[in-house]
């Protein structure tokens, strides 16, 4: 039987860097302990509140484990919402800006991001590079590098694959590479050859048609490409070809770029580079 982890949930407002490490140093003194780290960055709104409310308690309830949260929230009514969670909240802003306030005898600024102005400079330049990498195998530009990849994103075109990639570079400085399967490529259900060297690396995004025929229509209004029809086509030829070749993927209908990152990484099993 395997045994529960507790969760640990690193909470931000912004990138999530800060809290990360304070974090890390806080469950470094209880080594030995299982958990699971989980980071949720840019919680900074109501509806992402409820959906990070939503997680930890699903955790809970799986785990039979109370949850810890570690908060960096400067503002006080996402700090409130967040109180309504059954965990464990440590919050750095509300342990350490209240005392300062009464010190001080001034209310804090509760400006966002401005704690992310002191860089680590090998990880700033690694999360450059990865950048750099995501943006030169974008849309399958440079196939030869794909070894070098640390995920490759499938899909059709408009999907999210690019966003995804970027985010995952800049947030984790992972190298990821996009390829987007095409009509020539839907002749047949296999998956291009160009690509069987990498299946491990290989990861699927898929959309709802309709959603898709929405995006499509801002850029290329009462298209063939745009159609409706077409978008069926291309999702459910992409989708049988994702299920033939055995290739994990999600639907990125409802998902923000955040949520879609961290629910990849954690099916695909990828670990950040740093964080």
């Amino acid at each position: 039987m395997t045994e529960s982890k507790r969760s640990v949930f690193f909470i931000s407002d912004g990138t999530g860097l800060t809290v990360e490490a304070i974090g890390h140093s806080l469950l470094a003194q209880f080594h030995g302990e299982k958990v699971e780290q989980v980071t949720l960055p840019y919680i900074d709104s109501t509806d992402k509140v409820q959906r990070a409310l939503e997680r930890i308690e699903r955790c809970a309830a799986e785990s039979g484990l109370r949850p810890v949260m570690i908060t960096s929230i400067v503002s006080d009514h996402i700090r409130q919402q967040l109180h309504r969670s059954s965990a464990l909240m440590l919050d750095v802003f509300e342990s350490y800006l209240t005392p300062l306030a009464k010190l001080f005898g001034r209310d804090p600024a509760q400006m966002v991001n401005v704690s992310h102005g002191i860089a680590d400079d090998r990880r700033y330049s690694e999360r450059i590079e990865a950048v750099h990498f995501a943006m030169d195998n974008d849309d399958g530009r440079r196939v030869r590098e794909f070894e070098q990849a640390d995920v490759i994103l499938l899909g059709v075109s408009r999907c999210g694959k690019t966003p995804t990639c970027l985010y995952m570079a800049l947030q984790f400085g992972l190298r990821a590479a996009n390829y987007p399967i095409t009509e020539e490529d839907m002749d047949s259900t296999a998956l291009p050859r160009v690509l069987r060297p990498f299946h491990d690396k290989l990861f699927g995004l898929t959309i709802d048609p309709r959603r898709l025929m929405q995006i499509r229509q801002e850029r290329r209004a009462n298209s063939r490409y745009a159609s409706l029809e077409q978008c069926e086509f291309e999702v459910r030829q992409v989708e049988q070809m994702l299920r033939r070749a055995q290739i994990p993927f999600l639907n990125a209908t409802q998902l923000s770029v955040e949520e879609l990152a961290t629910r990849l990484m954690s099916q695909a099993g990828i670990e950040r580079r740093f964080g």
